[in-house]
């Protein structure tokens, strides 16, 4: 009887211990958004866009204005965030793709013991869950993930594959049968394209993870909990249930800000064969129609993410976060994606939501991806790792007008005859102005205050003369050499190509 006595109070003190951590610490919910640009409500709010939930997150959060990517590609972004290590550091610039598994840890040799944020609280008491696209992975090519599942204590679905099963595709007409000429981006599978799913949004994939973490928060947690969730429209192919398409009006969506001759005193990309074949084919309001489609269909998942956060356990001990990997063109500077240095690439949405601190606040300073790492260490109480090259923002999360350390630097590799070395490219972003260094020396510099579309390239200009030697002092001084695809990585893999029903 004594045994059972004892038994019983050690039990109940274990009980108590893990509810009071539970209670101390801080739950993290981590929402990261694919290729959502600036167009939402609470930054630039393009006239057609509908984002009603994320104007909620932004009633509840500090809203970074002037956030960027360290990378504008899936895969080195997601790198960095979830390691806290800029790509001048890793050597991981660009989209490395046929990984079964965490190879960005034999692509650089710095990360190589890196310890992935999830698993760094899950060192320290918590509970790390993920579901949908965190590591780089894509809806069309099944099993191509960088996702690490040591990272996690469990993750939705199989976390090496985590979303190719998800997503239904509607039965495509191919293009010469639709009247549309040869030469359509990514090719004939239409993964360059959009067009209504037939079904309803619970069969759709980012409805299906948010299920998952509905469920995830739905539970008294016993341990403080990290949980992630990935997801992944408005990422390519713009295929969404029908309804969200019906709320906008294929001939009235306004197109971007641009111009003819934008790329007249600014770098040529190398990708304006994508916005010539949408152009000749009148698919520029079409696809700018898809594109808000999918992002209103996303914002309805936040609005079900919240909804079940405030009736949760977790609901009063909750930090929300809640990022995208990179911005995103849809025919300005007649580039469509990502892979640029302008502010169109690189901005990105970013709300951080903390229980004792006061919503709906606004923070202009310059800031990048690569500081969530250390910024929810330090709002969590935990060390932050030394792998860690970025800056905690507590301090701007506590006064938006508190200096920050440094101006965000964007890096990418392009891929060109020019660059046969692979020299990375930089931008460096402060409050009001950008400057970009391209790896064969041109220059660019542009005022976001007057020249938000950064139509006018001011690198010449004399008035500009300091401005522009204040931000090339922050280029990186030694940039880490580009990284390749590691021939023997027991990580390679060979995806399977997804193809779609052809009418």
């Amino acid at each position: 009887m004594k045994n059972t006595w004892t038994y019983r109070i050690l039990l109940a003190l274990v009980i108590y211990a893990s509810q009071l951590l539970a209670k101390e610490k801080p739950n993290v919910l981590f929402i990261a958004i694919d290729d959502l640009n600036d167009w939402i409500s609470p930054l630039d709010h393009h006239p057609s866009i509908l984002t009603p939930n994320l104007e909620r997150l932004a009633e509840r959060s500090m809203t970074f204005t002037r956030a960027n990517c360290a990378a504008p590609a899936c895969h080195p972004s997601r790198v960095a965030v979830m390691t806290g290590v800029h790509p001048v550091r890793s050597g991981i610039y660009r989209n490395l793709f046929n990984a079964h598994g965490p190879r960005w840890r034999d692509e650089s040799p710095l990360l190589a013991d890196a310890v992935v944020l999830s698993r760094h609280f899950m060192n320290h008491g918590y509970r790390a869950a993920g579901g949908g696209k965190i590591f780089h992975t894509l809806q069309w090519s099944a099993g191509d993930s960088q996702n690490d599942p040591e990272a996690w204590d469990d993750y939705r679905g199989d976390p090496l594959d985590p979303i190719s099963s998800d997503w239904p595709r509607p039965v495509i007409t191919p293009d010469p049968k639709a009247g549309l000429g040869p030469g359509r981006p990514l090719g004939g599978a239409h993964y360059f394209g959009a067009a209504p799913l037939e079904v309803p949004d619970e069969q759709t994939g980012d409805h299906r993870v948010t299920d998952w973490a509905i469920e995830q928060m739905s539970r008294p947690p016993e341990r403080p909990v990290f949980l992630a969730v990935g997801l992944f429209r408005p990422h390519i192919p713009w295929e969404v249930p029908s309804k969200w398409f019906d709320l906008f009006d294929g001939e009235k969506v306004r197109l971007p800000e641009h111009r003819a001759d934008d790329l007249e005193d600014a770098f040529d990309h190398g990708r304006t064969s994508w916005h010539r074949w949408v152009v000749e084919n009148k698919q520029w309001r079409s696809f700018v129609r898809g594109y808000l489609a999918s992002v209103a269909y996303v914002d309805a998942q936040v609005g079900r993410l919240l909804d079940a956060l405030d009736a949760s356990p977790m609901k009063d001990n909750t930090i929300v976060v809640l990022w995208s990997d990179h911005g995103f063109h849809l025919g300005d500077k007649a580039n469509w994606e990502k892979f640029g240095l302008w502010d169109q690439t690189t901005r990105v949405p970013l709300f951080i939501s903390v229980p004792e601190l006061p919503g709906g606040r606004r923070c202009a300073k310059p800031v990048s991806l690569v500081d969530l790492y250390p910024t929810l260490c330090d709002l969590a109480g935990l060390p932050i790792p030394t792998q860690c090259t970025g800056h905690s923002m507590v301090p701007q999360l506590r006064d938006p007008l508190a200096p920050v350390e440094r101006p965000a630097v964007v890096s990418y590799v392009f891929l060109r005859n020019d660059n046969p070395q692979r020299h990375p490219s930089h931008a460096v972003v402060g409050e009001r102005y950008r400057y970009i260094r391209y790896h064969d020396g041109f220059e660019e510099l542009y005022d976001l205050q007057d020249d938000p579309h950064e139509f006018a390239n001011r690198v010449q200009d004399e008035a500009l003369a300091e401005v522009k030697a204040g931000l090339i002092g922050h280029l990186p001084g030694e940039a880490a050499p580009d990284r390749v695809v590691p021939k023997t990585s027991r990580w390679n893999g060979r995806p399977k190509i997804l193809q779609p029903q052809k009418r």
